[in-house]
């Protein structure tokens, strides 16, 4: 059912690769939450940098960011990521799911895959020390979580996928192969 819901939310998306700008004006970001989502303010078509960002947040949720985004068709890491990669790909619309790998077990671990695995949209990444066990990211917006099972999890993403109202760069691609086969860490 899940899937259907965000296959729905894609629908109709036309995909295009990330320059400096996807064609046209970049979509309005607007304050789209569920109860307990903390809300930041990154104005939309944020440069690019080969450097290393400090943010504001842990794990951020955006500004300046990688030219390269993360793989972000339903991938599972298992490996940190570098942020600067993974808040890319929250501005093409994805949503970030991390979990801080000494407070979260493997079947904790299992039950985050199985939500982000094969769901276009969305990617699953450990970040030790996060100050949640679990939390999830999409440009401007981040719930933490206690328990990997938590519904508000699932639910946050079904909202902000590729969410028109808060995705600077709406229809811009999620794939990156190159990425994908070889993670970029911190």
């Amino acid at each position: 059912m899940r899937s259907v819901r965000v296959g729905m939310a894609l629908g109709g998306l036309l995909l295009a690769g990330c320059t400096s700008t996807v064609g046209g004006s970049a979509s309005p970001v607007a304050e789209v939450t569920l109860a307990d989502t903390e809300v930041a303010d990154h104005p939309p078509g944020q440069l690019h940098t080969d450097e290393s960002v400090d943010y504001a947040q842990t794990p951020p949720v955006g500004g300046e960011h990688d030219p390269q985004w993360a793989d972000c068709t339903g991938s599972v890491y298992d490996v940190e990521l570098r942020r600067e990669n993974a808040v890319h790909s929250l501005e093409h619309g994805a949503v970030w799911v991390t979990y801080d790998p000494a407070e979260v077990d493997a079947d904790g671990v299992a039950t985050l895959a199985a939500l982000v695995e094969g769901t276009s949209g969305m990617f699953l990444s450990p970040y030790p020390g996060q100050g949640s066990p679990v939390s999830a990211q999409a440009w401007d917006h981040q719930l933490q979580a206690e328990d990997p099972a938590d519904p508000r999890i699932e639910a946050f993403a079904v909202l902000l996928v590729s969410n028109p109202d808060t995705t600077p760069e709406l229809g811009a691609t999620c794939e990156n192969p190159a990425f994908l086969a070889v993670p970029r860490t911190p």
